[in-house]
């Protein structure tokens, strides 16, 4: 698709990791008309209220990057706000967006959609294939079901809304809450105190021995955009009418043993490492096939120790007013 620098661009969850990333990346494409929406100024969950803010506004694109997001500790605390208001807020825009006649719309989903035993690395074919995580269902099941919304709009209605799935994502503006926070947040702020305070010793959950894939929201924000600009015909010729969404990620994966040694070298800890295998360890292997998104020709340039360096020092600059 040829980029239309005049269009109007709606990015929502704009205050976000991943929305902040999109706009970045928008504005340096040279996007001139980018609308930001977050939940300061619309109640997402408030059907009347996204359809009157639709109606009076001409929108081209939609990035939908607004969620309710944590990591294994909210998730498992707050089934029932989780698994609610995703399902809310991807229902109220994505109907919103087709009643008032925009075509393009990126929906993004998470890899926690395929099943916790999916042969690895997970190929786009393993949705609903089997049994999902246990820890993260609820907010996998609403992600599933914001892919099968954007199917269903394009095969009822002609729409081309498309959904893609990254791996797990880290980068500036990334949520550091001691609690609800996924691990490299959590972990870059445990070791970040722990030199702080003279720690000799971080405790990590789990064994340290499950495999997990990481990506930079920046490498996310440079592939969603280029997945919403892809030409129909390209896009089409890579993907199935039931079968639209599409991974992103590196194709790299470690364990969290040595994720935790590569933070503790980016923070200088130069303490001790322990793992309570007393807590869960979720996913053994998340690793996902990214050969269709390298068939449209994109794939990711941040290195992993490069990348957390970057996070970690936005953290350091940003750590009172990053979400903690």
């Amino acid at each position: 698709m040829a980029r239309n620098f005049n269009e109007v661009v709606l990015v929502v969850g704009y205050r976000g990791m991943v929305g902040s990333a999109i706009v970045r990346r928008l504005s340096a494409l040279g996007y001139t008309k980018i609308l930001t929406l977050g939940r300061e100024h619309l109640n997402l969950l408030d059907q009347s209220a996204v359809r009157a803010y639709f109606d009076e506004r001409k929108i081209d694109q939609v990035y939908l990057a607004a969620a309710r997001v944590g990591g294994i500790h909210a998730n498992s605390t707050y089934p029932a706000d989780f698994i609610y208001d995703n399902l809310m807020i991807q229902a109220n825009l994505i109907e919103a967006a087709h009643r008032t006649g925009v075509q393009k719309l990126l929906f993004l989903g998470s890899s926690c959609i395929y099943p916790k035993l999916a042969e690895q690395p997970m190929t786009e074919q393993a949705l609903l294939t089997g049994t999902l995580e246990a820890t993260n269902e609820p907010y996998a099941i609403a992600k599933i079901a914001g892919i099968k919304l954007c199917e269903s709009y394009n095969r009822q209605h002609g729409r081309d809304y498309r959904s893609v799935m990254p791996t797990n994502l880290y980068g500036p503006h990334d949520n550091y809450h001691p609690d609800n926070s996924h691990v490299i947040p959590a972990l870059l702020r445990r070791f970040h105190d722990a030199v702080e305070n003279a720690v000799e010793e971080v405790a990590i959950w789990g064994s340290g021995k499950p495999m997990r894939e990481f990506l930079h929201v920046d490498d996310m924000a440079a592939a969603s955009v280029h997945v919403m600009e892809l030409d129909g015909e390209v896009y089409r010729s890579n993907t199935q009418p039931m079968l639209s969404h599409i991974n992103v990620g590196t194709g790299i994966d470690c364990t969290i043993r040595e994720l935790a040694e590569t933070i503790a070298k980016v923070t200088g800890f130069k303490g001790i490492l322990t793992f309570d295998a007393t807590k869960p360890d979720g996913t053994p292997r998340k690793l996902m096939d990214v050969s269709r998104l390298k068939s449209m020709g994109w794939q990711a340039s941040i290195p992993l120790e490069e990348g957390l360096r970057d996070a970690y020092q936005w953290f350091v600059e940003n750590r009172l007013g990053a979400r903690n």
